[in-house]
């Protein structure tokens, strides 16, 4: 079912979730997550980010999953650390390394807005600090794990440790790998003059990561029960 307004065929909103509203009442910022206009057919930035918006509230739902096993497994292990293991501890390296990831949200965020707002040389460097940033926490994470004195075999601490690191850390690579795309994508003539879902995706993509390292961080060297 659609009507025409203004030449543009306006899908009407049957969904049970009234997007129309919810547009009305959100803040700017959070807009863009939902299509606009009950999905306005040339609106494809809009309901692409959609999309993939659900995608990544399924990802958290993987994460999910991992962080109650770890904590169910955690409170009902009695001997978590065999002896000689002192399992994952706050170091240089942790620290600097989620130090740096977690800036690297705010730098990404302002080489979107220069892309906004067409000033493309911005974007290119702040793009490309996010990208050795990103790195930078792959290298660190890939050293603290040569410096471990566990491995993937070393009881639950160890198969919790690695599984959870190890996924979060395919997630950076991705992200990384996703950005030196879009970075590429800049140096091609008039590439985003018509939109850049992909820049946006990618800077959505890289929150997400940073928010999960947060929580992942507090589990795996903060939390220490009784």
């Amino acid at each position: 079912m659609n009507n025409k307004s203004r030449g543009n065929i306006i899908h009407i909103d049957e969904s049970p979730i009234r997007f129309e509203r919810l547009h009305r009442r959100l803040p700017k910022k959070l807009k863009r997550f939902l299509p606009s206009g009950g999905g306005i057919a040339h609106d494809h930035h809009g309901k692409a980010i959609f999309g993939f918006t659900v995608f990544l509230l399924s990802e958290s739902i993987i994460f999910l999953s991992f962080f109650f096993t770890y904590v169910a497994l955690r409170l009902s292990t009695k001997n978590w650390l065999p002896p000689g293991v002192s399992g994952p501890e706050i170091s240089r390296f942790p620290v600097l390394s989620t130090f740096v990831l977690l800036c690297s949200s705010f730098v990404i965020q302002i080489a979107e807005n220069a892309l906004n707002r067409r000033n493309i040389n911005k974007f290119r460097l702040f793009w490309l600090i996010t990208i050795c940033m990103g790195s930078y926490f792959l290298v660190s994470q890939a050293i603290e794990w040569r410096n471990l004195n566990f491995g993937l075999t070393t009881g639950l601490v160890g198969s919790t440790f690695y599984l959870l690191t190890g996924f979060h850390g395919l997630h950076v690579f991705t992200g990384v790998i996703l950005q030196i795309i879009m970075l590429i994508r800049s140096f091609r003539t008039g590439n985003y003059n018509d939109g850049h879902f992909g820049v946006s995706a990618t800077t959505l993509f890289w929150h997400f990561v940073d928010v999960v390292w947060v929580f992942l961080f507090s589990l795996l060297y903060i939390w220490r029960p009784s």
